[in-house]
């Protein structure tokens, strides 16, 4: 009898640890803008979800949490930054930058603000995927070429991992961006993801 309740209790157990194993995953927090955010897009379809995906599909037991919203600049950044840290992620992918870019911001106020947040993070001891965008040729190659250069700069300066063109995989590719010219589709995303994993394996830990 007490071979059997040993048993039968160790099996009790093992169904018991699945949940807890799946609860206490660790956190991989998508911060940015409406490319974040999934603008246009159905519920399952913005990046981090297939992220998530992928990351299912190559044994990496992290939680994705979207983290964007609509329209957010570097400013807005900081300001959220206490709800990013509540989460306690172990990684945060920083993908803003771009709505300061097309209202044509000081440069100087988006690395300040950008600087703010990377700081915040390695303060936190919470790894950092930097993702740099680009801007429509209509701003002019100087102001396009400084622009960039700030991810470049800060990605150097905090020694964070950085992919300098978010969608460098995607552009040209049929039906990869929505019909406003900015935002992914949900074949976007997938590309997107694509491209985020080879940055983020460093950083993972299965």
């Amino acid at each position: 009898m007490d071979v059997r309740r040993a048993f039968l209790v160790s099996i009790c157990l093992l169904f018991l640890a699945g949940p807890l194993r799946a609860a206490d995953r660790p956190s991989l927090v998508c911060y940015g803008d409406s490319i974040t955010a999934g603008y246009g897009l159905q519920s399952g379809q913005a990046y981090s979800d297939a992220l998530q995906r992928s990351l299912n599909q190559h044994g990496y037991k992290y939680k994705v949490l979207n983290m964007g919203t609509s329209g957010a600049t570097t400013k807005d950044a900081v300001s959220g930054l206490q709800s990013v840290l509540r989460l306690h992620p172990a990684i945060v992918i920083v993908e803003f930058g771009g709505n300061d870019g097309l209202r044509g911001l000081p440069l100087d106020q988006t690395r300040s603000n950008l600087d703010a947040v990377l700081s915040v993070l390695a303060k936190a001891h919470i790894k950092v995927l930097l993702a740099g965008i680009t801007l429509p040729p209509n701003y002019g190659s100087d102001y396009i070429q400084s622009f960039n250069q700030v991810f470049r700069d800060l990605a150097a300066k905090h020694r964070v991992a950085l992919i300098p063109m978010l969608y460098k995989n995607l552009i040209n590719v049929p039906g990869a961006i929505q019909p406003d010219g900015i935002h992914p589709t949900a074949k976007g995303s997938q590309i997107i993801a694509n491209t985020l994993l080879p940055a983020l394996r460093p950083l993972l830990k299965k």
